[in-house]
């Protein structure tokens, strides 16, 4: 949970850094925490979308779940793992997978509007079956030419 809550705070802290003429402030408590951003979208246009990204491996979490398979980072950080200096991975990185909820009523709280996310290509096509399709489809491909 920490790891989860100072992403979010890295996150925020990191993005309002930028803007050194704002007023107003949001403050958000959370048990042990205090989030405290000053802000003031009236330095901004109308329709500039306020938002937040993920990156799945960093983010997701829940790498053996409902049947993801490994990615190439899951492999490199476990046979490599002493090239990471905290030797972590992404088996449960901050659990977007099963936190997703708390994460977007974080982000209702802030006030953003837009949110980018993506999603492991091994959960989407586990066990390489992209490339088994492509060989499927390679024959067909070839005489459409």
């Amino acid at each position: 949970m920490d790891h989860h809550i100072s992403f979010l705070l890295f996150l925020s802290v990191l993005v309002f850094s930028f803007f050194p003429q704002i007023e107003l402030s949001v403050t958000a408590n959370f048990p042990g925490h205090k989030i405290f951003v000053p802000f003031n979208r009236s330095s901004f246009p109308v329709d500039f979308i306020f938002g937040t990204a993920s990156s799945a491996y960093q983010y997701e979490g829940a790498a053996n779940k409902n049947g993801r398979g490994p990615s190439i980072w899951d492999t490199y950080t476990h046979k490599q793992s002493e090239r990471i200096t905290d030797r972590s991975n992404g088996d449960v990185a901050v659990d977007f997978y099963h936190r997703y909820k708390e994460d977007i009523k974080l982000m209702k709280f802030e006030g953003l509007n837009g949110f980018r996310f993506s999603i492991s290509w091994s959960r989407i096509l586990p066990s390489n079956q992209l490339s088994r399709l492509l060989v499927s489809l390679a024959p067909m491909l070839y005489a459409v030419k």
